[in-house]
């Protein structure tokens, strides 16, 4: 079973510790299986979470036989990090361990200088010192999360339970992972390039509700050819005024947000059907099999057909495909 290892530090930050440890320890498989196993690890057996303390029943010699090391922020980012807790960190890498930071856990994990060449991200207020300790680390503050194979970092709040998602995704596949989002009553949809923080002229609407019956009328949709104009006139908007209502409640454009929707539907198709790539291509609403397979591996990382041979094996509950089918729906 994969292990996931969560480190806590004196001053964790307690919805980043908690996250991971939830999203991950409900995550089950197809037949019912935990689909995880997760250890809290620390220097210490008490560790100072501020408002309250905590025992950790696993020491920092648990993330060198983690599959997945997860490293929460701390409340004061410029403490340094204990000497123990870097070494600990630089074995796990060593071993091949997957490590990933979420909110100003970045700096504890740049710290390593497991970090140096390669972007990554926090949270937006962090960003700028993460930069100025980290120089060698390239810093972009302005996205979900980052994922550099083996080395993946987060931004704040939410964002941790995006990355989280993305991970059981890459593990375990689309439909396990809109399992997990619907148990977290979260949507599956956002991307991690999308950007974490938006100045809005105006407030939306909360949680993007003002864009639901058009969402669902997109994903319902899907498998035609749908252009802006038509999402427009759907809308009841022109489409300069729905372009600007797509970037500040969902942080993306119209045609984007269909794109992704249409990739998510076919890697579920992909994982549950034995249609082939070219009719998926058409199921989904892509007029050509390559415009398919460009749009395909720029979004999930790899062909149809390599994401077809890593998932095809498992067998889906039928709790699951609904799952999926709700997930994609805004459920």
């Amino acid at each position: 079973m994969h292990t996931v290892a969560v480190l806590a530090l004196d001053g964790v930050i307690a919805f980043d510790l908690s996250t991971p440890i939830e999203v991950f320890g409900r995550t089950r498989l197809p037949d019912g299986r935990p689909a995880y196993r997760v250890r809290v690890c620390a220097a210490a057996a008490e560790v100072d979470a501020g408002a309250f303390a905590l025992r950790a029943p696993y020491g920092l010699d648990a993330l060198a036989d983690a599959d997945t090391v997860i490293v929460p922020g701390v409340a004061d980012p410029t403490r340094p990090v204990p000497p123990e807790v870097i070494e600990a960190l630089r074995r796990a890498a060593a071993a091949g361990t997957r490590i990933a930071s979420v909110c100003a856990g970045a700096l504890v994990l740049a710290a390593t200088g497991l970090l140096d060449g390669l972007r990554a991200t926090t949270h937006w207020a962090a960003a700028g010192l993460l930069a100025a300790r980290h120089p060698h680390v390239d810093v972009d503050p302005d996205v979900l999360y980052v994922d550099n194979g083996q080395f993946l970092t987060s931004a704040g709040a939410a964002a941790g339970l995006d990355l989280c998602l993305y991970m059981i995704r890459r593990d375990h596949g689309s439909a396990v992972a809109a399992d997990a989002a619907r148990l977290s009553v979260m949507p599956l949809e956002r991307e991690g390039g999308q950007a974490q923080f938006i100045v809005h002229t105006q407030p939306p609407a909360p949680g993007g509700a003002g864009l639901e019956p058009l969402l669902r009328w997109l994903e319902e949709n899907a498998g035609r050819e749908l252009g802006l104009d038509d999402i427009a006139d759907r809308a009841g908007m022109s489409t300069r005024t729905l372009n600007r209502r797509f970037r500040d409640q969902l942080g993306t454009t119209p045609l984007q947000w269909l794109h992704r929707a249409r990739i998510r539907r076919a890697q579920h198709l992909l994982e549950t059907t034995p249609h082939s790539v070219d009719r998926i291509a058409g199921q989904v609403g892509f007029g050509s099999p390559t415009a398919f397979r460009d749009r395909f591996k720029r979004v999930v990382g790899t062909s149809p057909h390599a994401y077809r041979r890593a998932f095809r094996g498992t067998t889906e509950r039928p709790e699951l495909t609904k799952s999926f089918a709700d997930s994609a729906m805004g459920g």
